[in-house]
């Protein structure tokens, strides 16, 4: 028979995969990286196969055949029937005993707080909000898109900065320095030149996410639409996270924000600002900070809190991740 550990800790994002084998006395065994995990475009099970690939080479390392338990966040689980789904196909893959799915926000959230407790807003390529509470409750958004009433994350600003600067330039907007600072991050000499290069595709269109730090920066040589556009994103992670804390009767307890994602953890000091000051006047007690430790250790600190790991245990592990 071969050896077990206690967790198998998987958190999956849209561009990279880590995994992490955790035993009972929070010693990490092994950890594995592997490629993106896009159920929305390759299906559940070629999704859920690419997984695998991480999944045993970690268990390989680990000396390890099973987990007890297997704790997966996972990018695309937006909604409860999604994460049944998720879940269902990891149980069949037998790699655990138990098996439980949450969105990888989940896996923030619980990577920046001292006990499953608070509300975290990841602003990456997307947004998105969570909330927990020691006994099991939690605060979420579909976070599906414009369809669910999103707005923001890196993809969303590079596109509302384009559409500033393409109606600047022809006339139909005020003028902003978007309209000059954004064709110049390609070497092109207008708007109508980006515009028609993104739109037959000689400049690739996953590149507009390169567009999100020329807003920031044009916002802080202090052109007044990219300034807009970044007071808006401000607005939006503090309705979410109050919201968030008003649906876990934490709006007026001291509790962690938690703040995540590419977009945040660059940490603009407009941005920052613009945050800590919506949040003074709206959740006052509320305390926010930006984590940048790898996610994975909030899918393992999840799988301890399921097993009843104690204190100890949770803290070994988290050390480990923060060394």
């Amino acid at each position: 028979m071969g050896l077990t550990a206690s967790v198998l800790a998987i958190d999956a994002g849209n561009s990279k995969t880590d995994v992490a084998v955790v035993a009972a006395d929070g010693t990490v065994l092994a950890t594995a990286r592997g490629g993106g995990f896009r159920p929305p475009a390759v299906g559940v099970e070629a999704a859920v196969a690419g997984l695998a690939r991480a999944v045993e080479e970690a268990c390989a390392r680990a000396g390890v055949t099973s987990v007890s338990h297997v704790s997966a966040c996972l990018a695309n689980a937006d909604l409860p029937v999604e994460e049944e789904q998720l879940a269902a196909a990891l149980h069949a893959r037998a790699w655990g005993g138990t098996v439980e799915v949450r969105n990888d926000t989940f896996a923030i959230l619980r990577a920046g707080v001292a006990e499953p407790r608070g509300v975290a807003v990841v602003c990456g390529a997307g947004i998105n909000c969570v909330g927990m509470r020691p006994d099991g409750r939690t605060a979420r958004f579909p976070a599906v898109g414009r369809i669910s009433g999103d707005w923001g994350g890196g993809w969303g600003l590079a596109e509302e900065a384009l559409w500033y600067a393409a109606r600047a330039e022809d006339g139909r907007g005020e003028p902003t320095a978007l309209a000059r600072t954004l064709p110049a991050h390609f070497r092109l000499g207008s708007m109508y030149a980006l515009i028609e290069a993104l739109h037959l595709k000689t400049v690739d269109e996953h590149r507009r996410h390169e567009l999100t730090p020329v807003l920031f920066s044009t916002a802080a040589q202090g052109d007044p639409i990219a300034h807009a556009i970044v007071e808006r994103l401000a607005e939006e992670v503090v309705t979410m996270a109050t919201v968030a804390l008003a649906r876990l009767d934490l709006l007026t307890e001291e509790a962690p924000v938690v703040l995540g994602g590419s977009v945040l953890a660059a940490r603009h000091p407009q941005l920052e600002d613009g945050i800590r000051v919506r949040l003074t006047t709206r959740a006052p007690k509320a305390t926010p900070h930006v984590v940048t430790v790898r996610p994975v250790l909030g899918a393992a600190l999840l799988g301890l809190d399921h097993v009843g790991a104690p204190p100890e245990v949770r803290e070994r592990v988290r050390t480990h991740f923060s060394s």
